[in-house]
């Protein structure tokens, strides 16, 4: 396929057919990832692991911070997505970063099974239990944390540096939260960033043309 620019309109970039062909994978994908993801889910919750000791917990008595939490989360995925909406190889590459990530998760989750740190607090979905969700929030879902991981992904995709270092410091605030809730290990916070970084790098570079430097200052490659 053709480099596509970053700076290309949904118009130019459309008129090629490998980036239509690549953008239609991208979301067939995305889709099949998050309904895989459900039902592995699923089968990690029926399925004993250990329990750490974490020293990190052992500090933090748990406070239910879910609603703060997932205000995070939300604004976060409507933010990127309105700073990428306009930029179809952003958006393209940060579907595919994230089928990656969420790849990444399931292949170690299904490798190191935990069992809830103590004093977890479960963090339920308030829009999914608002939509008539009856199902019992996951509690096993744990190395590496989720919610971390995708708000630093989002930091990697969106342009402009401002924008990425409110997406970073909304990834920290989010892994205190769950830490201070005790979702997670302390473990699963920590290494969030590098499996984002990881998938985000190796979507990037499958792009013919992808820079292999640090963005512009006005948050296009050159």
């Amino acid at each position: 396929m053709d480099a596509i620019p970053h700076e290309a309109t949904w118009r130019e970039a459309l008129a090629r057919p490998g980036f239509r062909a690549r953008a239609a994978r991208a979301a067939a994908a995305l889709v099949a990832a998050v309904a895989l993801l459900a039902r592995f889910l699923r089968a990690v919750e029926r399925r004993p692991g250990a329990v750490l000791a974490d020293p990190v917990l052992a500090l933090l008595p748990p406070r239910d911070c879910t609603w703060l939490t997932f205000a995070l989360i939300y604004l976060g995925i409507v933010c990127a997505f309105a700073l990428v909406a306009r930029r179809p190889r952003l958006l393209v590459a940060g579907a595919e970063a994230y089928v990656l990530l969420v790849l990444a998760r399931m292949a170690v989750m299904w490798v190191t099974p935990l069992d809830p740190p103590p004093g977890m607090i479960r963090l339920a979905d308030p829009l999914v239990q608002g939509l008539g969700g009856t199902g019992e929030p996951p509690t096993r879902d744990l190395f590496f944390s989720g919610h971390t991981s995708t708000l630093f992904l989002f930091g990697l995709v969106v342009p402009g540096r401002w924008a990425r270092i409110l997406f970073f410091a909304a990834a920290a605030g989010v892994g205190a939260l769950v830490l201070v809730q005790h979702v997670h290990y302390a473990v699963d916070v920590f290494a969030a960033p590098f499996f984002a970084y990881g998938a985000w790098r190796l979507a990037e570079s499958l792009w013919p043309g992808a820079a292999r430097g640090a963005r512009s200052p006005q948050g296009v490659k050159p």
